[in-house]
């Protein structure tokens, strides 16, 4: 009887890139695992990238301080089922297929990153690096993230009945207390 989940490399299971050490260092914990399990669900779903609704799935389940952005209700349950749904059909339309939008311009080395998802790591890093701090976090990653309005995880949010645009101006009307959570720890 062959196993029902194929089983991943020493490499797939590692879940980092060769020179991934340098990025690290920019990374919160949190983020760090955030993109470990965003990797590990694309290599399960068969994508060949990481894109930016694996990182926002990713971020649901690990960032306690990303899931507070959403708050209580029926459309984080809707949000999740999205999400999970993507690997059993909703998300096979995306297979094979890489996430650009043609709005922003590609990296040529996303480094496993869809072109969206690389430009939305560095984005965070930026806004990071703007408020002072060394180490971006997941809520500068969703805030990233829903800024191109053709990215798989704005697509997702908006079938879930979340508007990108309402949670970014969440995000930006609350960001003293997220950042503020996070070095709290």
């Amino acid at each position: 009887m062959q196993p029902r989940i194929p089983r991943q490399s020493a490499q797939e299971q590692d879940c980092r890139r060769p020179d991934a050490a340098a990025d690290d260092a920019r990374l919160s914990d949190e983020l760090a695992s955030v993109i470990a399990g965003a990797r590990r669900r694309a290599i399960r779903d068969g994508d060949r990238q990481i894109d930016t609704a694996h990182l926002l799935h990713s971020l649901l389940e690990h960032d306690p301080d990303v899931y507070a952005v959403f708050g209580d209700g029926p459309h984080v349950a809707r949000l999740l089922g999205y999400l999970v749904q993507r690997t059993i059909g909703y998300g096979l339309r995306w297979q094979g297929t890489v996430e650009d939008s043609g709005a922003v311009p590609v990296l040529s080395d996303g480094e496993g990153f869809s072109p969206l998802a690389a430009i939305s790591m560095e984005h965070a890093h930026r806004r990071a690096a703007r408020r002072g701090d060394v180490r971006a976090r997941g809520v500068d990653l969703l805030a990233a993230i829903v800024e191109d309005p053709e990215a798989r995880a704005v697509e997702v949010l908006e079938r879930a009945g979340i508007e990108a645009g309402a949670l970014r101006a969440r995000i930006d009307e609350h960001r003293d207390e997220y950042v503020a959570g996070d070095t709290a720890r």
